[in-house]
């Protein structure tokens, strides 16, 4: 498993750092956001079906790329917002007609959240990229999954005690502790090399990023555990599915528009 990591985890890296230092235009960030969104989509889709909920996938899937795409070509708030609005109630006038008055609030409430978790959320990706730069989007990413890599790599080697051992048996705080170490020394890095922020904003980025992105993580694993499922797929190798590669910095990207917003502009 670790070999995979390694290798996918690289070619993963290497990929994704090319297309944000090169792609002046913008296309090829919102071909992969789009690609992402939508096996995120049936991953999640995957996971719901065994409690019997249905995502609408018909709706939920362009709706989610519109959203995640939006700062690239939508330019006032309020046409966000609209969408968003529209987008729930397409979810309503699909589910009638496809199915019916039958599990309207389950099934309507799955395809919503969808939306908001694989669409809203994700929309800070290229949010980041546009108003603050490369630099700090890169800064922004590899905080988060180095914070992983480190949580995984203690967690190995000191693990004994549990994080969060309802959610995540195999969290521990030697492991957070390790998530902490790997985001500051990488959040200083990107400082030193990039000089994007002061140094000590750097340090407190790294240590609020990786409680973040463990907390990405974690609100991905509960999706699984009421599903009870151990990853949302086997689409990457040695990381399970695309949701277990994107959880963390789902949860991390709103937060870190706004700190480079009011904080590292």
């Amino acid at each position: 498993m670790l070999r995979y990591r390694l290798i996918f985890g690289t070619l993963m890296t290497l990929a994704f750092v090319a297309i944000v230092l090169l792609d002046k235009s913008g296309l090829l960030l919102i071909g992969l956001v789009a690609l992402l969104e939508i096996a995120g989509l049936f991953e999640l889709s995957k996971l719901a079906s065994s409690k019997n909920i249905k995502i609408l996938l018909p709706v939920s899937i362009p709706a989610s790329i519109l959203l995640s795409t939006s700062p690239y070509w939508l330019e006032r708030f309020s046409l966000f917002l609209f969408l968003l609005a529209f987008s729930v109630m397409m979810c309503f006038l699909y589910h009638r007609v496809r199915y019916g008055i039958s599990g309207v609030l389950a099934n309507c409430g799955g395809a919503c959240f969808s939306i908001i978790y694989l669409g809203l959320l994700a929309c800070f990706v290229p949010a980041v990229r546009i108003e603050f730069g490369p630099w700090r989007l890169l800064t922004l990413i590899f905080v988060v999954k180095c914070s992983d890599i480190g949580a995984y790599t203690f967690g190995r080697l000191f693990g004994k005690h549990k994080f969060s051992p309802v959610i995540s048996p195999n969290k521990t705080w030697e492991g957070m502790a390790g998530a902490v170490v790997f985001a500051v020394l990488i959040a200083v890095a990107f400082v030193v090399f990039c000089d994007i922020m002061s140094w000590w904003l750097g340090v407190v980025f790294g240590v609020v990023f990786a409680f973040l992105g463990q907390l990405g993580d974690l609100a991905e694993s509960m999706l699984k555990r009421d599903a009870e499922k151990k990853d949302a797929s086997n689409n990457v190798p040695g990381f399970g599915g695309i949701l277990d590669v994107v959880d963390s910095i789902l949860i991390a990207a709103p937060f870190g528009y706004l700190f480079f917003l009011l904080v590292a502009g």
